[in-house]
Protein backbone atom coordinates (compact mmCIF):
# COMPACT_ATOMS: atom_id res chain seq x y z
CA UNK A 1 0.00 0.00 0.00
CA UNK A 2 1.48 3.54 -1.21
CA UNK A 3 -0.44 5.27 1.63
CA UNK A 4 -0.21 5.00 5.20
CA UNK A 5 -2.44 2.64 6.09
CA UNK A 6 -3.85 5.10 9.53
CA UNK A 7 -3.79 7.37 6.72
CA UNK A 8 -5.93 5.60 4.29
CA UNK A 9 -8.49 5.24 6.66
CA UNK A 10 -8.47 8.21 8.23
CA UNK A 11 -8.84 9.91 4.99
CA UNK A 12 -11.77 7.57 4.06
CA UNK A 13 -14.13 8.22 7.23
CA UNK A 14 -13.07 11.98 6.96
CA UNK A 15 -14.86 12.17 3.32
CA UNK A 16 -17.86 10.01 4.86
CA UNK A 17 -18.02 11.12 7.91
CA UNK A 18 -17.58 8.35 10.16
CA UNK A 19 -15.95 8.30 13.69
CA UNK A 20 -12.07 6.96 12.58
CA UNK A 21 -11.93 6.20 16.39
CA UNK A 22 -14.56 3.70 15.74
CA UNK A 23 -13.94 2.10 12.41
CA UNK A 24 -10.10 1.67 13.84
CA UNK A 25 -11.18 -0.02 16.44
CA UNK A 26 -13.37 -2.42 14.55
CA UNK A 27 -10.14 -2.76 12.29
CA UNK A 28 -7.62 -3.97 14.83
CA UNK A 29 -10.40 -6.73 15.75
CA UNK A 30 -11.39 -7.86 11.80
CA UNK A 31 -7.44 -8.20 11.42
CA UNK A 32 -6.83 -10.34 14.86
CA UNK A 33 -9.89 -12.46 13.60
CA UNK A 34 -8.66 -12.95 10.84
CA UNK A 35 -5.19 -13.89 11.80
CA UNK A 36 -6.59 -16.09 14.91
CA UNK A 37 -8.33 -18.11 11.95
CA UNK A 38 -5.72 -18.39 8.90
CA UNK A 39 -2.52 -18.85 11.51
CA UNK A 40 -3.25 -18.83 15.21
CA UNK A 41 -5.66 -20.17 17.99
CA UNK A 42 -9.14 -19.08 18.55
CA UNK A 43 -8.01 -18.50 22.44
CA UNK A 44 -4.98 -17.07 21.74
CA UNK A 45 -5.02 -13.19 22.60
CA UNK A 46 -3.92 -10.96 19.41
CA UNK A 47 -3.36 -7.57 19.24
CA UNK A 48 -3.07 -5.23 16.26
CA UNK A 49 -1.15 -2.21 16.32
CA UNK A 50 -1.91 0.67 13.66
CA UNK A 51 0.81 3.21 13.87
CA UNK A 52 0.93 6.20 11.31
CA UNK A 53 3.82 5.74 8.46
CA UNK A 54 3.49 2.16 8.29
CA UNK A 55 1.48 0.57 5.23
CA UNK A 56 0.50 -2.49 7.60
CA UNK A 57 -0.89 -3.11 10.55
CA UNK A 58 1.96 -4.98 13.43
CA UNK A 59 -0.12 -8.31 15.14
CA UNK A 60 1.45 -9.37 18.34
CA UNK A 61 0.28 -12.30 20.01
CA UNK A 62 0.70 -12.05 23.96
CA UNK A 63 2.15 -14.83 25.83
CA UNK A 64 3.11 -15.36 29.79
CA UNK A 65 6.92 -15.83 30.54
CA UNK A 66 7.71 -19.14 32.10
CA UNK A 67 10.63 -21.49 33.20
CA UNK A 68 8.83 -24.74 31.41
CA UNK A 69 6.34 -24.19 28.72
CA UNK A 70 2.92 -26.12 28.77
CA UNK A 71 1.32 -24.59 26.26
CA UNK A 72 3.25 -22.73 23.35
CA UNK A 73 0.16 -21.32 22.31
CA UNK A 74 0.18 -18.74 25.35
CA UNK A 75 3.45 -19.16 26.72
CA UNK A 76 6.88 -18.56 26.34
CA UNK A 77 10.56 -19.49 27.73
CA UNK A 78 12.20 -17.29 30.06
CA UNK A 79 14.78 -17.66 27.97
CA UNK A 80 13.36 -16.97 24.44
CA UNK A 81 11.32 -14.07 26.36
CA UNK A 82 14.62 -12.61 27.02
CA UNK A 83 15.40 -12.00 23.41
CA UNK A 84 12.16 -9.81 23.03
CA UNK A 85 12.44 -8.25 26.46
CA UNK A 86 15.92 -8.21 28.09
CA UNK A 87 14.25 -7.15 31.70
CA UNK A 88 11.64 -9.96 31.31
CA UNK A 89 10.21 -11.99 34.18
CA UNK A 90 8.89 -15.21 34.99
CA UNK A 91 5.31 -14.31 35.41
CA UNK A 92 4.89 -11.60 33.00
CA UNK A 93 3.35 -10.87 29.69
CA UNK A 94 4.90 -10.16 26.82
CA UNK A 95 4.01 -8.81 23.64
CA UNK A 96 5.73 -10.80 20.54
CA UNK A 97 5.69 -9.48 16.59
CA UNK A 98 3.68 -12.41 14.83
CA UNK A 99 2.69 -10.48 11.59
CA UNK A 100 3.49 -12.78 8.66
CA UNK A 101 5.16 -11.68 5.31
CA UNK A 102 2.31 -10.43 2.94
CA UNK A 103 -0.37 -10.30 5.48
CA UNK A 104 -0.54 -6.45 3.95
CA UNK A 105 -3.47 -7.59 1.31
CA UNK A 106 -5.53 -9.68 4.27
CA UNK A 107 -5.61 -7.13 6.67
CA UNK A 108 -6.40 -4.62 3.89
CA UNK A 109 -9.11 -6.67 2.82
CA UNK A 110 -10.25 -7.12 6.24
CA UNK A 111 -10.50 -2.89 7.01
CA UNK A 112 -12.32 -2.69 3.57
CA UNK A 113 -14.82 -4.98 4.46
CA UNK A 114 -15.13 -3.04 8.51
CA UNK A 115 -15.07 0.15 6.34
CA UNK A 116 -18.11 -0.78 4.64
CA UNK A 117 -19.63 -2.26 7.25
CA UNK A 118 -19.23 0.88 9.38
CA UNK A 119 -20.47 3.27 6.75
CA UNK A 120 -23.56 1.54 6.38
CA UNK A 121 -23.97 1.50 9.96
CA UNK A 122 -23.17 5.54 9.67
CA UNK A 123 -25.93 5.78 6.97
CA UNK A 124 -28.37 3.99 8.92
CA UNK A 125 -27.74 6.23 12.59
CA UNK A 126 -28.07 9.57 10.34
CA UNK A 127 -31.40 8.47 8.66
CA UNK A 128 -32.54 7.40 12.44
CA UNK A 129 -31.03 10.85 13.81
CA UNK A 130 -32.71 12.84 10.78
CA UNK A 131 -36.15 11.17 11.20
CA UNK A 132 -36.48 10.69 15.01
CA UNK A 133 -36.10 14.84 15.35
CA UNK A 134 -39.23 14.78 13.21
CA UNK A 135 -41.52 12.56 15.21
CA UNK A 136 -44.81 14.00 15.21
CA UNK A 137 -44.57 15.89 12.21
CA UNK A 138 -45.80 15.72 8.69
CA UNK A 139 -43.88 14.46 5.84
CA UNK A 140 -44.64 14.35 1.79
CA UNK A 141 -44.47 11.54 0.27
CA UNK A 142 -44.69 9.92 -2.86
CA UNK A 143 -46.42 6.49 -3.84
CA UNK A 144 -44.03 4.41 -6.01
CA UNK A 145 -46.72 1.34 -5.52
CA UNK A 146 -49.59 0.23 -4.94
CA UNK A 147 -50.90 -2.54 -3.30
CA UNK A 148 -54.49 -4.18 -2.02
CA UNK A 149 -53.18 -4.20 1.19
CA UNK A 150 -49.65 -2.19 1.15
CA UNK A 151 -48.96 1.47 -0.07
CA UNK A 152 -45.04 2.05 -0.79
CA UNK A 153 -44.28 5.52 -0.36
CA UNK A 154 -41.12 7.38 -1.38
CA UNK A 155 -39.81 9.61 1.46
CA UNK A 156 -36.91 12.21 0.95
CA UNK A 157 -35.15 9.10 -1.10
CA UNK A 158 -35.88 6.27 1.62
CA UNK A 159 -38.91 3.89 1.05
CA UNK A 160 -41.25 3.28 3.51
CA UNK A 161 -45.04 1.13 3.97
CA UNK A 162 -48.36 2.61 4.80
CA UNK A 163 -50.04 -0.34 5.83
CA UNK A 164 -53.79 -0.75 4.95
CA UNK A 165 -54.74 -0.01 8.58
CA UNK A 166 -52.87 3.34 8.48
CA UNK A 167 -54.89 4.40 5.34
CA UNK A 168 -57.69 6.39 4.69
CA UNK A 169 -61.17 3.67 3.88
CA UNK A 170 -62.09 4.21 0.37
CA UNK A 171 -58.64 6.35 -0.78
CA UNK A 172 -57.14 5.49 -3.92
CA UNK A 173 -53.69 5.37 -4.53
CA UNK A 174 -51.48 5.46 -7.60
CA UNK A 175 -47.60 5.66 -8.64
CA UNK A 176 -46.54 9.23 -8.62
CA UNK A 177 -49.50 10.30 -6.16
CA UNK A 178 -48.35 12.69 -3.76
CA UNK A 179 -50.13 12.76 -0.01
CA UNK A 180 -48.80 13.97 3.19
CA UNK A 181 -48.40 11.48 6.28
CA UNK A 182 -48.07 11.82 9.91
CA UNK A 183 -44.71 10.58 11.41
CA UNK A 184 -45.96 9.18 14.51
CA UNK A 185 -42.39 7.15 15.56
CA UNK A 186 -39.40 5.95 14.46
CA UNK A 187 -37.73 2.58 15.07
CA UNK A 188 -34.33 1.06 14.93
CA UNK A 189 -34.14 -2.06 13.27
CA UNK A 190 -31.13 -4.58 11.75
CA UNK A 191 -32.71 -3.31 8.46
CA UNK A 192 -31.87 0.33 9.26
CA UNK A 193 -34.57 2.93 10.75
CA UNK A 194 -38.37 1.83 10.71
CA UNK A 195 -41.01 5.03 9.84
CA UNK A 196 -44.22 4.51 11.85
CA UNK A 197 -46.43 6.55 9.21
CA UNK A 198 -50.53 7.23 9.29
CA UNK A 199 -52.89 8.77 7.53
CA UNK A 200 -55.62 7.72 9.84
CA UNK A 201 -54.23 9.58 12.71
CA UNK A 202 -55.91 12.46 14.88
CA UNK A 203 -52.79 14.33 14.42
CA UNK A 204 -52.67 14.00 10.95
CA UNK A 205 -55.52 16.14 11.23
CA UNK A 206 -53.71 18.34 13.93
CA UNK A 207 -50.96 19.21 11.86
CA UNK A 208 -52.88 20.20 8.94
CA UNK A 209 -54.82 22.69 10.75
CA UNK A 210 -51.38 24.28 11.88
CA UNK A 211 -50.43 24.09 8.29
CA UNK A 212 -53.10 25.55 6.73
CA UNK A 213 -54.33 28.10 9.80
CA UNK A 214 -51.96 30.84 10.93
CA UNK A 215 -53.84 31.58 14.12
CA UNK A 216 -53.60 28.00 14.97
CA UNK A 217 -49.60 27.64 13.76
CA UNK A 218 -48.76 30.93 16.13
CA UNK A 219 -51.23 29.40 19.19
CA UNK A 220 -54.00 32.23 19.05
CA UNK A 221 -56.01 29.66 18.53
CA UNK A 222 -55.60 26.00 20.03
CA UNK A 223 -56.67 22.98 19.65
CA UNK A 224 -58.03 21.42 22.70
CA UNK A 225 -59.07 17.61 21.67
CA UNK A 226 -59.60 15.62 18.32
CA UNK A 227 -61.69 12.44 17.55
CA UNK A 228 -61.38 10.84 13.87
CA UNK A 229 -63.41 8.27 12.11
CA UNK A 230 -60.87 8.28 9.37
CA UNK A 231 -62.29 8.79 5.80
CA UNK A 232 -65.53 9.61 7.13
CA UNK A 233 -65.91 12.80 9.78
CA UNK A 234 -63.84 14.58 12.16
CA UNK A 235 -64.48 16.78 15.30
CA UNK A 236 -62.23 19.39 16.65
CA UNK A 237 -62.62 21.72 19.61
CA UNK A 238 -60.92 25.22 19.25
CA UNK A 239 -60.92 27.84 21.57
CA UNK A 240 -58.98 31.60 21.59
CA UNK A 241 -56.28 33.00 23.65
CA UNK A 242 -56.86 36.38 22.00
CA UNK A 243 -60.66 37.62 22.88
CA UNK A 244 -60.83 39.34 19.38
CA UNK A 245 -60.44 35.72 17.70
CA UNK A 246 -63.28 33.80 16.37
CA UNK A 247 -61.98 30.27 16.82
CA UNK A 248 -64.35 28.85 14.54
CA UNK A 249 -64.56 31.34 12.02
CA UNK A 250 -60.45 31.62 11.99
CA UNK A 251 -60.66 27.38 11.23
CA UNK A 252 -63.01 27.83 8.71
CA UNK A 253 -61.89 30.84 6.81
CA UNK A 254 -63.63 32.70 4.08
CA UNK A 255 -66.22 31.11 2.38
CA UNK A 256 -64.79 27.78 3.86
CA UNK A 257 -61.49 28.55 2.14
CA UNK A 258 -59.24 26.94 4.89
CA UNK A 259 -61.38 23.89 6.12
CA UNK A 260 -61.90 22.49 2.46
CA UNK A 261 -57.80 22.78 2.26
CA UNK A 262 -58.00 20.40 5.35
CA UNK A 263 -60.61 18.20 3.58
CA UNK A 264 -59.32 17.60 0.14
CA UNK A 265 -55.92 16.79 1.83
CA UNK A 266 -57.79 13.40 4.12
CA UNK A 267 -59.82 12.58 0.92
CA UNK A 268 -62.61 14.56 1.07
CA UNK A 269 -63.46 13.59 5.18
CA UNK A 270 -65.95 16.15 6.98
CA UNK A 271 -64.31 18.20 9.83
CA UNK A 272 -66.39 19.84 11.89
CA UNK A 273 -64.81 22.26 13.84
CA UNK A 274 -66.59 23.38 17.70
CA UNK A 275 -65.64 25.75 20.48
CA UNK A 276 -64.66 24.32 23.57
CA UNK A 277 -65.81 24.99 26.93
CA UNK A 278 -63.99 23.79 30.29
CA UNK A 279 -67.86 23.30 31.74
CA UNK A 280 -68.69 19.53 30.49
CA UNK A 281 -72.41 19.85 30.12
CA UNK A 282 -71.75 22.82 27.53
CA UNK A 283 -68.98 21.28 25.52
CA UNK A 284 -70.88 17.82 25.74
CA UNK A 285 -73.99 19.34 24.29
CA UNK A 286 -71.72 21.21 21.85
CA UNK A 287 -70.01 17.65 21.05
CA UNK A 288 -73.44 16.22 19.88
CA UNK A 289 -73.87 19.05 17.56
CA UNK A 290 -75.52 19.20 14.56
CA UNK A 291 -78.19 17.70 17.13
CA UNK A 292 -79.62 19.50 20.10
CA UNK A 293 -79.54 18.30 22.93
CA UNK A 294 -81.77 19.46 25.56
CA UNK A 295 -80.16 18.35 29.10
CA UNK A 296 -77.09 17.30 30.29
CA UNK A 297 -76.69 15.37 33.97
CA UNK A 298 -72.76 14.47 35.14
CA UNK A 299 -73.15 10.90 36.60
CA UNK A 300 -69.37 10.84 37.11
CA UNK A 301 -66.67 13.71 36.42
CA UNK A 302 -63.78 11.30 36.99
CA UNK A 303 -62.62 7.81 36.35
CA UNK A 304 -61.81 5.65 39.39
CA UNK A 305 -61.13 1.59 39.70
CA UNK A 306 -63.72 0.04 41.73
CA UNK A 307 -63.40 -2.37 44.55
CA UNK A 308 -63.22 -5.29 42.56
CA UNK A 309 -60.68 -3.00 40.45
CA UNK A 310 -62.60 -2.57 37.90
CA UNK A 311 -61.68 1.11 35.36
CA UNK A 312 -65.15 3.18 35.68
CA UNK A 313 -65.13 6.06 33.38
CA UNK A 314 -66.25 9.37 33.27
CA UNK A 315 -69.72 9.26 32.46
CA UNK A 316 -73.19 11.97 31.95
CA UNK A 317 -76.58 11.32 30.74
CA UNK A 318 -78.06 13.01 27.78
CA UNK A 319 -81.23 13.71 26.54
CA UNK A 320 -82.86 14.94 23.49
CA UNK A 321 -86.22 15.16 21.89
CA UNK A 322 -87.08 12.25 20.13
CA UNK A 323 -86.73 13.92 17.19
CA UNK A 324 -83.19 14.44 17.79
CA UNK A 325 -82.52 10.94 18.88
CA UNK A 326 -81.26 9.72 15.43
CA UNK A 327 -79.27 12.37 14.84
CA UNK A 328 -77.84 12.60 18.17
CA UNK A 329 -76.74 8.78 18.02
CA UNK A 330 -75.89 9.44 14.16
CA UNK A 331 -75.41 7.26 11.79
CA UNK A 332 -74.09 3.50 12.91
CA UNK A 333 -73.24 5.43 16.72
CA UNK A 334 -71.01 7.50 14.55
CA UNK A 335 -71.79 11.11 16.02
CA UNK A 336 -72.02 9.64 19.93
CA UNK A 337 -69.12 7.96 19.61
CA UNK A 338 -67.18 11.01 18.24
CA UNK A 339 -68.25 12.89 20.75
CA UNK A 340 -67.80 10.40 23.33
CA UNK A 341 -63.71 10.33 22.25
CA UNK A 342 -63.82 14.19 22.02
CA UNK A 343 -65.12 15.03 25.18
CA UNK A 344 -64.11 11.91 26.86
CA UNK A 345 -67.08 11.28 28.71
CA UNK A 346 -69.67 7.71 28.46
CA UNK A 347 -72.57 8.87 26.72
CA UNK A 348 -75.71 7.36 28.39
CA UNK A 349 -79.07 8.61 25.26
CA UNK A 350 -82.41 9.21 26.66
CA UNK A 351 -85.59 10.82 25.65
CA UNK A 352 -86.18 14.14 27.61
CA UNK A 353 -89.52 12.57 29.04
CA UNK A 354 -87.45 10.17 30.95
CA UNK A 355 -85.74 13.05 32.99
CA UNK A 356 -87.80 13.59 35.91
CA UNK A 357 -88.05 9.96 36.38
CA UNK A 358 -83.88 9.34 36.11
CA UNK A 359 -83.15 12.67 38.26
CA UNK A 360 -85.60 11.28 41.33
CA UNK A 361 -83.91 7.50 41.04
CA UNK A 362 -80.36 9.24 40.80
CA UNK A 363 -81.08 11.03 43.77
CA UNK A 364 -82.19 8.21 45.46
CA UNK A 365 -79.54 6.02 44.84
CA UNK A 366 -77.07 8.21 46.18
CA UNK A 367 -79.16 9.04 49.28
CA UNK A 368 -80.41 12.24 48.62
CA UNK A 369 -83.98 13.64 48.78
CA UNK A 370 -85.74 14.05 45.92
CA UNK A 371 -85.78 17.57 45.37
CA UNK A 372 -81.85 18.20 45.28
CA UNK A 373 -81.74 15.82 42.62
CA UNK A 374 -79.16 16.90 39.98
CA UNK A 375 -80.51 19.01 37.40
CA UNK A 376 -79.06 19.77 33.55
CA UNK A 377 -77.62 22.89 34.49
CA UNK A 378 -75.95 22.04 37.71
CA UNK A 379 -73.50 18.39 38.13
CA UNK A 380 -74.57 15.89 41.60
CA UNK A 381 -70.70 14.65 42.05
CA UNK A 382 -69.88 11.72 44.40
CA UNK A 383 -66.11 10.38 45.54
CA UNK A 384 -67.48 7.07 43.84
CA UNK A 385 -70.69 7.54 42.69
CA UNK A 386 -73.24 4.71 41.75
CA UNK A 387 -74.37 3.16 38.35
CA UNK A 388 -77.21 5.29 36.57
CA UNK A 389 -80.52 4.17 36.96
CA UNK A 390 -82.17 2.30 34.34
CA UNK A 391 -85.03 4.54 32.77
CA UNK A 392 -88.61 3.59 32.95
CA UNK A 393 -88.52 3.41 28.77
CA UNK A 394 -86.35 1.35 26.27
CA UNK A 395 -83.10 3.52 25.44
CA UNK A 396 -80.08 3.36 23.25
CA UNK A 397 -76.85 3.31 25.28
CA UNK A 398 -73.24 3.87 23.33
CA UNK A 399 -70.64 3.34 25.75
CA UNK A 400 -66.78 5.37 25.39
CA UNK A 401 -64.17 4.29 23.02
CA UNK A 402 -62.28 1.90 25.04
CA UNK A 403 -58.80 4.55 24.16
CA UNK A 404 -60.64 7.83 24.25
CA UNK A 405 -58.75 10.45 26.54
CA UNK A 406 -60.36 12.93 28.60
CA UNK A 407 -59.99 16.15 26.94
CA UNK A 408 -57.89 18.66 28.78
CA UNK A 409 -59.00 21.47 30.78
CA UNK A 410 -57.83 24.93 30.50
Amino acid sequence: MKASFVAAINQICSEKNVSPEQVLEAVQQAIATAYRKDYGNKEQEIRVRLEEGKDMPTILVVKEVVEEITNENFEIALKDAKKVKPDADVGDEIEIDVTPEGYGRIAAQAAKQVILQKLQEAEKESLYDMFKDRENELLTATVTKADPNWVTLEIEGMTVSLPWREQIPGEHYYTGKRIRVYLDRVERTGKGPQLRISRTHPNLVRKLLELEIPEVRNGDVEIMAISRDSGFRSKVAVRSRDPRIDPIGACVGQKGVRIQAVMEEINGERVDMIEWSDDPIKLISTALQPASVSAVIIVNDHEYFDEENRRIKKRAAVFVEEAQRPMAIGKKGQNIRLATDLTGFELDMYNYDELPVFKTKLAELRGEATNSAPSEEHSSIEQQPPAAPEPPKKRTKKKSVEDSVPATSE
